[in-house]
């Protein structure tokens, strides 16, 4: 009969590892952890990113807190210039002949 040489998996949170688990994370990822991250998506449509990490007894899939920016429904960040307006080149050129007007009188 041959063993059973199947590592046990485990998916679990980078702050639930120890310090040391951590430290061995960071270690294996040093310039972070975007090109690995993988996206897992539930059931219910929420979803999380993981990054692989490995030890002799268990094959862990850590999952990594990512901040992702709340865009509006076109792709555009609606609040991107403030609440002031924005006037295009031919608003602020007839705004110039204006004042130039005004100065001739």
């Amino acid at each position: 009969m041959t063993p059973n040489n199947t590592k046990k998996r485990l998916v679990t949170s980078f702050n639930n590892l120890t310090p040391e688990q951590q430290d061995a994370v960071r270690e294996l990822y040093p310039r972070g952890f975007t090109e690995v991250m993988t996206r897992i998506d539930k059931p219910n449509g929420d979803f999380f990113y993981v990054v692989p990490y490995e030890t002799d007894e268990i094959s862990y899939l850590v999952k990594i807190d990512v901040k992702i920016d709340e865009v509006g429904e076109d792709g555009v960040d609606d609040d991107f210039f403030g609440d002031e307006e924005l006037g295009g080149a031919d608003d602020m050129q007839e705004e110039a002949n204006q004042l130039a007007d005004d100065d001739m009188e």
